[in-house]
């Protein structure tokens, strides 16, 4: 292990018996063969399943919709790069030239690949339990101040987290009508995404109002699926 390797392993609480197994999930495809898109693969199930796991606990009375909607709000690529950056974890990526010089040690999907990566890592060198720990130790501020209000984030920003979570495709939002004079104009928006075949509208005096709608919309669409 590098001296930054090692200082990281310090700043997360991490020590492994397999060393190796920390470098490779370090380790950008733009660097080696050997890299950390595997482990990456490992950690993004082992998270899920953690965070939920926590969610199911904490909110017994929640539904399922409810535990998916706050699962998106925890499980997402900016807040993984938010933890990256707390730890520092960009200073020992390693990268490959071309990243390097383009930066890639800030980049939002590098930082949050490579904190999966670690799970990944962890869980194969001690094990789900180890895993549990240090995920309940890097989401503990954060699951604190988590609540079933956590709809304070607006419903476009709900509904395209919520993708990010599963894994889709992010929302499309399409112009349907515009009417009125331009002083009192209406927009008419809809709404589709790939987790269901249902379309939602909206409408607003301006088009991010009438988005924001349509997706608010689309959240109680998907709710009601989850119930059935």
């Amino acid at each position: 292990m590098t001296s930054k390797s090692e200082l990281l392993s310090k700043k997360l609480g991490l020590t492994f018996n397999d060393p190796k197994l920390f470098i490779a999930a370090l380790t950008h495809r733009s660097a080696s063969s050997n890299n950390n898109e595997r482990l990456e693969f490992l950690g993004d199930s082992i998270l899920g399943f953690v965070i939920a796991q926590k969610l199911y606990d904490a909110f017994p009375a929640a539904s399922e919709g409810a535990l998916s909607r706050l699962r998106a709000s925890l499980v997402n690529e900016s807040t993984l790069a938010e933890l990256a950056r707390k730890y520092q974890l960009g200073d020992a990526l390693v990268l490959g030239a071309g990243e390097l010089k383009s930066g890639g040690f800030r980049r939002d999907s590098i930082l949050s690949d490579a904190m999966e990566a670690l799970m990944g890592a962890l869980y194969k060198d001690q094990g789900i339990f180890a895993c549990q720990e240090w995920i309940a130790f890097l989401f503990a501020d954060k699951l604190q101040n988590l609540s079933l209000t956590n709809g304070e984030k607006d419903p476009k920003t709900r509904l395209q987290e919520l993708m990010q979570a599963q894994k889709k495709d992010l929302p499309d939002y399409e112009l349907i009508t515009m009417s009125g004079p331009s002083h009192e104009q209406t927009f008419k928006v809809k709404c589709t995404v790939t987790m269901i075949e249902d379309v939602s509208y909206g409408h607003g005096i301006s088009r991010k109002k009438a988005e924001q709608s349509a997706a608010e919309q689309m959240l109680v669409l998907l709710s009601t699926k989850d119930t059935q």
